[in-house]
């Protein structure tokens, strides 16, 4: 997928586009990413995202809901370094991250709600590729997702940059 696109004018191309309206933080140097998205939903525990990391990936985009807990990270710097060598664009993440200086410095996308250093569980609690929801929108496995600055979209169809 083009990596070349602004949210704002792709919202412009296709203004029924929804719009997630949950305020994340920008992580890592790739502050525009985008691919189909992969899911995972899961509570204080990262160990489904670290075997999804550890995959091989087109590019995909891996949204996390991790029901917005602020108590323990979903995701550090090993996790986000298997996923840049792996070739995934990026995470999004309803919840937090740790690391957050060494993954600013990594070639991958991270939207997150914050940062907390605390450890998350490795039980591999949780699903992986179900419809999941925050921020007034619904992200199932296969949508378009896009991500910078000003926020992140998603789309049953691909937007292309006009």
């Amino acid at each position: 997928m083009n990596q070349e696109f602004s949210t704002a004018d792709l919202i412009d191309i296709a203004p029924d586009t929804p719009s997630c309206e949950t305020q994340f933080r920008s992580f890592g140097r790739r502050t525009h990413f985008c691919g189909r998205a992969r899911t995972v939903k899961c509570d204080r525990d990262n160990g489904l995202i670290k075997q999804l990391m550890n995959t091989n990936s087109d590019g995909e985009v891996l949204i996390i809901d991790g029901g917005g807990s602020l108590a323990s990270a979903l995701m550090g710097d090993l996790i986000a370094g298997a996923g840049a060598a792996n070739g995934w664009a990026g995470a999004v993440i309803y919840g937090v991250i740790r690391d957050s200086s060494a993954i600013g410095l990594m070639d991958f996308g991270v939207k997150a709600l914050g940062t907390n250093p605390r450890k998350s569980a490795k039980d591999c609690a949780g699903e992986v590729d179900i419809p999941v929801s925050f921020g007034n929108v619904t992200f199932r496995p296969g949508d378009y997702v896009y991500c910078d600055e000003d926020g992140v979209l998603v789309s049953e169809t691909a937007i292309e940059p006009a």
